[in-house]
């Protein structure tokens, strides 16, 4: 809960606080206004006290103003729309809750440009509204239609989804949008990105003019300040931070490298021993390169998995939930398939490439270095992109302007990140890895008495080395003639082979 630098010269003055942490602990939520309920709901996980960025809005919105937030994931936006959301919304228990107009259908819509924010927007909303009881329900695409489709016709108060498979929903007449009361757009500039910008102004021509609308994004592009001018009413400004700020991610630091393609994975393998070492997501361009070097880190012992768009959408929520109960150690993804990521607790993010512009850097360090948390930053830099990076590097007004050669070898690498001299980037052996590997080639049926060299396996300290010889000697017994004796010479060339074994033990 460390302080952010907040500039809104279009607040009015009530709305201007200085946040530190003396100021934010006199500060609660109840105080703000929020109802016992849901104060109560966010108590029972340790939430009492605001962060900026909720602070700033929740005053605004609460009165139910349009509003547009400027400020980017990791900040608490989440909660800064979701209680006055939740807040305007009649659960199913309330005694007024028979008297609306269009009861079981969506009171509320969040729109969100991933499946993955929309999950933890979901998660975040369900936390907040459990002691009222608000229904919340996901939607996204990947998934089959008839669990949303039932859920839609038992009815829901919260529906929060990604804008394709909202469109659908509403074309199959399942999801009615006309009693939507509030309206919250997160991350409108990602969803420019990615194209879902028409989509979006169907979904709006949707829902009642009279509904709330607010609108977060981390940038101002033109579209979406005019998309804001045609469907919010005199909405008012928040800014919890500049479009490209550094300073929004305080507490982390950040390491620039020149480094060598063929020497990275080494180098994320000792960075993955250093000093406080925890939670890692790795930054890849591509979705080929991501499961390139997440099957790299797990071939060096280290608990990882890809996450890109070729994956099922099962096997992607497995990884993340894996990832954020801290199950698995390292996420390796791309761009698309990280935007949302809300995960507590990441210690190092890497850009195994150089990020194409300065919004990308500031979207991917800013996984780590959150609500306060301390961080560690590494981007890998290869020559052919040095030209990018000075840009990215003018344009945030940062002081690496010329990244060092760095190498997995370079003592300044090892003395950075406190990396124990000696540290190699791989904690299984590799000859361990090739003894592992032996007994599923050797069932491939190819006969040879190998009786005589059942000893010289146990020398080796490999247990596969010692029972596939036993295994296939019985195979090749009823044999005979020469084999005996040529298979004991192909099996002490394997055993001067298998020498890393013994290393490896």
């Amino acid at each position: 809960m460390s302080g952010v630098d907040v500039g809104q010269p279009r607040l009015i003055q009530r709305l201007h606080f200085q946040h530190t942490e003396q100021a934010k602990a006199l500060t609660t939520f109840r105080e703000l206004g929020v109802i016992p309920e849901i104060a109560e709901a966010l108590e029972r996980v340790g939430i009492v006290t605001p962060f900026a960025i909720q602070e700033m809005t929740l005053s605004v919105a609460l009165m139910g103003t349009d509003l547009i937030g400027q400020a980017r994931t990791g900040t608490g936006k989440t909660l800064a729309f979701g209680i006055p959301v939740l807040q305007r919304t009649v659960a199913v228990h309330d005694p007024d809750y028979a008297d609306l107009a269009g009861t079981g259908k969506p009171q509320a819509l969040v729109v969100a440009p991933t499946r993955e924010l929309a999950l933890q927007v979901s998660s975040d909303l369900q936390i907040a509204g459990a002691i009222r009881g608000i229904r919340v329900l996901t939607v996204y695409g990947g998934v089959p239609y008839e669990p949303q489709l039932d859920a839609l016709e038992t009815g829901v108060d919260v529906v929060v989804g990604t804008p394709g498979r909202l469109i659908d929903l509403m074309n199959r007449k399942a999801l009615d949008l006309s009693h939507v009361k509030s309206l919250v757009l997160d991350e409108a500039d990602e969803m420019l990105d990615l194209g879902f910008l028409p989509d979006v102004e169907k979904l709006l021509a949707k829902t009642p003019e009279t509904r709330q609308t607010m609108l977060f994004s981390a940038t101002m592009p033109a579209a979406i300040v005019a998309l804001a001018r045609t469907h919010m009413r005199h909405p008012m400004n928040i800014r919890a931070e500049s479009s490209y700020d550094t300073q929004m991610v305080p507490a982390t630091a950040q390491f620039i490298y020149q480094a060598h393609d063929l020497d990275k994975p080494e180098m994320i393998g000792r960075l993955l021993q250093a000093e406080g070492s925890g939670l890692t997501i790795v930054f890849t361009r591509t979705k080929r390169q991501s499961q390139r070097v997440a099957d790299d880190l797990v071939e060096r012992g280290f608990d990882a998995s890809p996450l890109h768009g070729d994956m099922a959408q099962a096997a992607r929520e497995k990884a993340l939930t894996k990832f954020r109960d801290g199950k698995l150690r390292v996420l390796v993804a791309t761009d698309v398939a990280a935007r949302g990521i809300d995960v507590t607790g990441v210690t190092h993010v890497i850009n195994y490439t150089c990020p194409e512009d300065e919004k990308t850097y500031v979207h991917r360090i800013g996984r780590t270095g959150r609500a306060g948390a301390t961080g560690v930053a590494i981007t890998f830099v290869d020559w052919a992109d040095l030209h990018r990076w000075k840009m990215i590097n003018k344009a945030l007004d940062l002081p690496f302007d010329e990244p060092q050669e760095t190498y997995s070898s370079s003592e300044h690498f090892f003395h950075d990140h406190g990396i124990a001299p000696g540290t190699k980037g791989r904690v299984i052996p590799e000859g361990q890895v090739v003894i592992e590997r032996k007994p599923r080639d050797d069932k491939g049926g190819r006969g040879g008495g190998r009786g005589g060299s059942s000893s010289r396996g146990g020398q080796g300290g490999g247990r596969s080395q010692g029972s596939a010889p036993k295994k296939e000697a019985a195979v090749a017994s009823p044999e005979g003639g020469e084999r005996p004796p040529r298979n004991r010479n192909r099996n002490r060339g394997r055993t001067r082979g298998g020498k890393p074994a013994a290393a490896g033990e």
